[in-house]
């Protein structure tokens, strides 16, 4: 799952603003009866709600906890101002030196997103691969740090969600295959300029097609990145399915622990466990 957030870090402040957008409303979140877990690390404990709306990952997610999947497992990759990462099951006896990050579940979660359901401070979701379908990994996971975003930080990712949606519009036309090829082979290459360049012109192709509708960031969603922060550009790409509610602290003082070059704390930040609350 280490292809998760390839460009994440350089591509976020590369973009321009998008002019042409459709402001979609935001779908009324379902907070009764939302199911709690609780998540215990030797830096403290974390309190989650697990939102209805996204059923397959609740349930998922409720289901590996009640087996203690992730019972000892670690926050295997940690980028402070960006997200914590867990849920590699081979990350349970690893090494100093073990690489981590590709292990998981042998099977995937279908993607279920949600527009009102975004990366704002807290927020838990879904890490996964490069599959054209989004499909999310059975078993790692997320929890957004992120930072105080701007309009200008706003619109930028704005921008990339609709270049990301222009790709997923285009996914199943033949016509578009060579386009879409180069694209991927720049983002395997980490050719960032190239992969820009390419978005782009998806993008305008788009733009151009009758049928496509641009997304707009809602502005309850903007309220909230300006106040508490979060990663917009991740949004409609990555399912989000729980916010942390107790214990942001805990994520501020994970976020911020001293990592390696693949980011890797130093020293192991560990899940003592995750149970459900009743």
């Amino acid at each position: 799952m280490n292809s998760f957030f390839k460009f994440s870090l350089l591509s976020f402040f590369m973009l321009s603003f998008l002019g042409c957008k459709e402001q979609e409303k935001p779908l009324n979140p379902q907070k009764e009866n939302r199911k709690k877990i609780e998540m215990v690390t030797n830096y403290g404990t974390m309190v989650i709600e697990l939102y209805n709306e996204t059923p397959l990952h609740r349930d998922n997610f409720i289901n590996l906890a009640n087996n203690k999947a992730y019972d000892s497992l670690l926050f295997h990759r940690v980028i402070h101002n960006f997200m914590i990462q867990g849920g590699d099951p081979d990350s349970r006896n690893a090494k100093r030196n073990d690489t981590l990050g590709n292990g998981d579940a042998p099977y995937m979660v279908k993607a279920e997103f949600n527009n009102a359901l975004f990366h704002k401070k807290g927020a838990l979701a879904a890490a996964r691969d490069n599959n054209p379908e989004k499909a999310s990994s059975a078993m790692q996971f997320y929890i957004v740090q992120g930072i105080i975003c701007n309009d200008s930080i706003l619109d930028v990712a704005e921008k990339y969600t609709n270049r990301n949606k222009a790709r997923d519009y285009f996914k199943n036309v033949i016509e578009k295959k060579l386009l879409l090829d180069s694209i991927q082979f720049a983002m395997d290459n980490r050719n960032l300029e190239h992969y820009n360049i390419l978005m782009d012109s998806i993008l305008s192709l788009a733009l151009s097609e009758e049928n496509y509708k641009p997304y707009a960031m809602p502005k309850e969603h903007r309220t909230v990145y300006k106040s508490i922060g979060g990663y917009p550009k991740l949004d409609q790409n990555y399912t989000v399915f729980g916010e942390v509610i107790k214990g942001i602290t805990v994520l501020d003082s994970i976020a911020k622990v001293k990592t390696d070059d693949f980011d890797r704390p130093i020293n192991n930040v560990r899940i003592h466990s995750i149970k459900l609350l009743k």
